[in-house]
């Protein structure tokens, strides 16, 4: 599918400047009640939201530096950087990368919003298009799921921006209103969608039902922990789990590096990612930023490993060698680095890595983490992380810990683990840990960790241009 993006993503090139704001416009001024008559139009629409994630605003970069550089691992090269406030703890509404992640969602809420309003008018074999409008309406509760987890109360649009006239200054939405749109929206694409193995081999990067399965358990998970929560939410999200597990579509790669290697992309393991390639198609500058100079001669270097966290590693993790610079060679480095993402093809800006929005390791980490929520006694909470620790090379944990013991355990694996795919923040906060931990693994630079940034801020920009919008407490 990444070459069938191309055309539809150059119009996200022109936001590629580190700094530059995402101005708030109109977006998609095409006529698209006379734009959608056939399914080539729907597949045509659908393409131009997957390609609205892959600008370096969006998933190209901005997605995994909000959700990684406030967390415990990743350190900023400078002090002075923009983005070291957000490793330090001392951002403030006016950070760009906040404007960027902002603008970048609702540019593809509007598009999938498109999709959805206009398909159901073509003439096309229902199933079919039920598909691609659940692929529509996935990424819309993807989308609306990341801004509720980062910013609680947000707008919500559920039509398109058809004119300057319409209003593009509507108020926060509550966020329990927000997580029930969310979930209509993945349930409609669980219901819609093929399942993966019935995914094309040119359509691979669409949305499965286990895509969506996946995310429910996970927006279920996360509701349980807000004042939004259901009673039932813990259960639900148990059963969206095994629903992915017992489809016997997805299972761990035996060898960690597999998850990785751009040649081995959307494998079993792959359950969601975002689909980047090499010129003339848009890729992804996470392999660069990583990687230093003296070992790329165009490598940035930019965020390098937190020393405490490279230490944590036992000696027999494979994962370590894998995802850290290590002591082998002759080249000399000031610190570790990350290379968890490598690509021997890499030109420049642009390489192959795909972002993983969700990946089968990380629903057996789910698994115990529900199982210990639901009761802490059940020794089968040890079966999902034993089986990403015995791919690792290590032990499997036993005993019968404690709740909370147990959540310490899982906030290790899932660094070990899933570090710097975009799950660091959503994680420490969902799982209440978000001061201790990088306070414990960032003393000489975070003292503490104010409540306030259990959210994000509302942009400056965004406030602004839309009076209605209030700020989360904490900031100005």
């Amino acid at each position: 599918m990444k070459k069938h993006l191309l055309l539809l993503s150059l119009l996200g090139l022109s936001l590629g400047s580190c700094e530059k704001f995402l101005e708030e416009t109109p977006y998609d001024f095409v006529a698209s009640e006379t734009f959608y008559t056939s399914e080539n139009d729907v597949v045509a629409g659908l393409n131009g939201a997957f390609g609205a994630m892959l600008p370096q605003l969006y998933f190209g970069r901005t997605a995994w530096q909000m959700t990684e550089l406030p967390g415990d691992y990743v350190r900023v090269g400078s002090s002075t950087d923009e983005r070291a406030q957000l490793s330090r703890f001392n951002y403030d509404e006016r950070l760009n990368e906040v404007n960027n992640w902002w603008t970048s969602i609702y540019l593809l809420i509007n598009r999938t919003n498109d999709v959805i309003e206009r398909a159901p008018g073509v003439q096309m074999d229902e199933a079919r298009k039920n598909n691609l409008i659940g692929n529509a309406r996935f990424l819309r509760g993807m989308a609306y799921f990341d801004l509720v987890r980062c910013f609680s109360d947000v707008p919500l649009v559920l039509s398109t921006v058809k004119s300057p006239g319409d209003n593009l200054k509507p108020a926060r939405t509550p966020a329990a209103e927000v997580y029930e749109q969310v979930l209509a929206d993945l349930q409609f694409a669980e219901a819609n969608c093929v399942a993966e193995n019935q995914i094309a081999g040119n359509e691979k990067g669409r949305v499965s039902k286990g895509a969506a399965a996946a995310l429910l358990a996970k927006v279920y998970l996360t509701r349980a922990g807000t004042p939004a929560a259901k009673p039932t939410d813990m259960a639900d999200a148990l059963s969206a789990v095994n629903r992915v597990m017992s489809s016997g579509l997805y299972r761990l790669v035996p060898t960690y590096s597999d998850v990785f290697d751009p040649d081995k992309e959307n494998g079993p393991e792959h359950i969601f990612s975002i689909q980047f390639d090499l010129p003339p198609n848009i890729g992804s500058i996470i392999v660069r930023q990583f990687t230093p100079s003296q070992i790329v001669s165009d490598g940035l270097g930019t965020f390098s490993v937190e020393p405490t966290f490279e230490k944590s590693y036992a000696a027999t993790d494979v994962r370590r060698a894998w995802n850290i610079t290590n002591k082998a060679g002759t080249t000399t480095l000031p610190r570790y680095y990350f290379v968890k993402f490598k690509d021997p093809l890499r030109i420049t800006n642009d390489s192959r890595a795909n972002y993983l929005v969700a990946r089968y390791a990380d629903i057996l980490l789910l698994q115990s983490e529900i199982l210990n929520n639901l009761n802490p006694a059940d020794p089968k909470k040890y079966e999902g992380i034993n089986a990403v620790r015995v791919r690792a090379g290590l032990a499997p944990l036993t005993g019968t810990s404690t709740k909370e013991v147990f959540i310490d355990l899982l906030v290790r694996e899932r660094g070990w683990e899933l570090c710097i795919e975009g799950h660091r923040w959503y994680d420490l906060t969902r799982l209440k840990r978000l001061e201790q931990t990088v306070v414990a693994s960032k003393p000489t630079i975070v003292a503490s960790v104010e409540p306030k940034y259990y959210l994000f801020p509302i942009p400056t920009n965004e406030r602004i241009l839309n009076p209605n919008l209030t700020q989360n407490p904490g900031y100005n």
